[in-house]
């Protein structure tokens, strides 16, 4: 399907646009299912609070408006919805009332191996490390350049994804993925309050694993509690959750909690 530039069919964008010029924007990906888009609501929260914080000008009803019809277009797939702040000259000064450019992009539905979800996936221990920053700590914003230094490390297929610590070395998230680890029945995650991003599954998951009594935590994680963990499992809007059964030389079995989720998480992507 062709992609949609401010609510347009178009394959350009002006070279002018801060998006490119200084990764000046917000992305959300998210799956469509029989034409509509899964987790709306959380992802058009997520990109109002971006929005907010990176003070974007943006029409959120003509945006979702925009993101529905071009989903119910798609069918079936992976939308890409884009916000940057549009068009300016050069330097970092940018006019606080320019309206934001809204990009839309479809893809065919994401390819992983089955066995990913039923056997579990071994994670790279990355060397690249988060840097923390509070302002733009949660958000999906453009500047991905440590996602992607990261993922170089590896390229072989022993390994579905990466773990990336902070400068500190508190364990964050995977490269594409928000990760979880379960003690004693309970379910813990990251504080994402320094970096890392509040991804729309991460928040469902955690929403979900409350209202069905499962005592959740945001906290700080230490490498050394991620090994002594009783299962670890990661996840995103895309693919909902996979098992962890291996980084390093530390080894997890697939568990009940991380299996309840993992179907839970798969009902919601079936929509």
């Amino acid at each position: 399907m062709e992609s949609w530039v401010d609510g347009q069919p178009a394959d350009v964008l002006s070279l002018k646009d801060r998006g490119l010029a200084y990764g000046d924007g917000l992305f959300e990906t998210i799956a469509v299912r029989s034409g509509k888009p899964v987790l709306p609501e959380r992802h058009l929260q997520r990109l109002a609070l971006g929005c907010q914080r990176l003070m974007l000008q943006v029409d959120m009803g003509a945006l979702e408006a925009e993101l529905r019809a071009y989903a119910q277009g798609l069918g079936g797939g992976v939308l890409k919805l884009i916000v940057t702040r549009g068009d300016a000259l050069r330097g970092y000064g940018a006019d606080p009332s320019a309206p934001s450019r809204r990009i839309l992009q479809g893809s065919p539905p994401a390819a992983y191996p089955p066995m990913h979800a039923e056997q579990g996936v071994r994670l790279f221990p990355c060397a690249t490390r988060l840097s923390e920053q509070p302002l733009l700590a949660g958000l999906k914003h453009l500047n991905r350049l440590e996602q992607v230094m990261a993922r170089a490390e590896w390229r072989d297929a022993e390994h579905a994804e990466g773990l990336m610590l902070d400068t500190s070395g508190r364990v964050i998230e995977g490269v594409f993925s928000n990760l979880f680890l379960v003690r004693e029945g309970e379910l813990v995650t990251a504080d994402l309050s320094r970096c890392g991003v509040a991804g729309v599954m991460r928040a469902e998951l955690l929403y979900q694993a409350e209202s069905q009594g499962i005592v959740t935590h945001i906290t700080d994680i230490r490498l050394e509690q991620l090994h002594l963990a009783d299962e670890v499992f990661v996840c995103n809007s895309v693919y909902g959750v996979w098992p962890v059964r291996a980084c390093g030389s530390a080894r997890w079995s697939t568990g009940p909690l991380t299996r309840k989720l993992q179907t839970l998480a798969r009902t919601l992507l079936d929509v």
